[in-house]
């Protein structure tokens, strides 16, 4: 591991706990939705309705357990990446992680658009993914490492699918940032099969959704 790998990490770090995101893509549109279900009913699409108060607390609840998966999947990746020895796959894992950074950026933005905040505890997630990312890179080689990423890409497609059952049906503009962040989860966990992932064991499996779920539910209030 050379200095100027461990620089970038530290910066990646930094940029992503204190940093205002920067997405490469535009936030999801709810108009697209709306498009769709007025298509549907042979109706002109309509503007989204206002959420109340206990609707607009669900959503932020259910987008800070979002934002922080995001933090998460930046701390993977770049543990991954770093401790990666092919440059091929790196260069995979960058490309996935700069993906993950427009996720970071809306849902961080979609927070503040529903008047709340990202967990008070994201060094801690962060640290703990990264901790992960790396081990699994440096002790388990590329191929293990590749199977983390779809072990838990699988595990997050999964989690934003129950999100969109969960999220008030008429908070399209969360439903729209959800729908695509899943699709994109999807991608990276086909990259990494098609990039020779191996199967993790089943107790790390159970290990990984339980840590998910520890999260997710402290995420959810803190």
């Amino acid at each position: 591991m050379n200095a100027d790998a461990l620089i970038l990490a530290a910066d990646s770090a930094l940029r992503t706990l204190f940093a205002k995101p920067r997405a490469s893509r535009p936030m999801p549109k709810p108009q697209k939705l709306l498009q769709v279900q007025a298509d549907s009913q042979m109706l002109e699409p309509s503007e989204p309705p206002e959420l109340t108060e206990a609707e607009k607390s669900l959503s932020a609840a259910l987008m800070r357990v979002n934002h922080v998966g995001e933090i998460c999947a930046q701390a993977l990746y770049t543990g991954q990446a770093l401790a990666c020895q092919n440059p091929a796959l790196r260069a995979k894992l960058d490309a996935a992680c700069r993906e993950e950074t427009d996720h970071l950026s809306w849902t961080a933005e979609r927070l503040e658009q529903l008047n709340s905040r990202p967990s008070l505890l994201n060094p801690v997630w962060y640290a703990g993914a990264f901790a992960i990312g790396y081990a699994a890179g440096k002790l388990g080689g590329d191929k293990l490492s590749l199977g983390f990423v779809v072990e838990t890409e699988n595990q997050v497609e999964a989690h934003l699918a129950e999100h969109l059952s969960q999220l008030p049906s008429n908070d399209i503009a969360s439903r729209a940032i959800v729908a695509q962040m899943k699709t994109d989860e999807a991608a990276h966990a086909r990259m990494a099969q098609k990039s020779g992932a191996l199967e993790l064991p089943e107790p790390v499996k159970r290990m990984m959704g339980a840590s998910a779920k520890v999260m997710t539910t402290v995420a959810h209030h803190i």
